[in-house]
């Protein structure tokens, strides 16, 4: 499977993909390639278009693959580890990668990371006249 993953590797990088853009001064459009990065789902196609199935090596269902799990392993974090240096380098998008890697940043500025265990409401009555 390793070898499949380098095959799908080199196939990326070799394999652009393309932004275009139009030239508002001579109306021609200009083909820019862009390093395409590497996902599970795109490892999951490359390896279908090849003959082999790796999605059960992945969900690993029942424990039938559990001597994969390694490889398998090894596999998601040289996805992961291209998709966040791709991000901090600004070579794929920071907000998309941050995404797919679970990295969004969350900051509690109402409690101070303090446990909430009940609601307080004051209810203030109107003056009667």
């Amino acid at each position: 499977m390793w070898e499949l993953f380098e095959a799908y590797k080199q196939w990326c990088k070799q394999n652009p993909r393309y932004s275009y853009s139009l030239s508002t001064k001579t109306g021609e459009a200009t083909a820019i390639p862009l390093e395409r990065p590497l996902t599970q789902v795109g490892f999951r196609s490359f390896a279908a278009d090849k003959g082999s199935t790796v999605t059960d090596y992945f969900s690993n269902k029942d424990g039938r693959y559990s001597e994969y799990a390694t490889i398998c392993s090894r596999i998601e974090e040289a996805i992961r580890m291209d998709q966040i240096e791709g991000g901090m380098v600004g070579q794929y998008n920071p907000s998309i990668t941050q995404r797919l890697n679970n990295l969004t940043e969350r900051v509690d500025a109402t409690t101070n990371g303090e446990k909430i265990d009940s609601i307080k409401v004051t209810i203030v009555m109107p003056d009667s006249e």
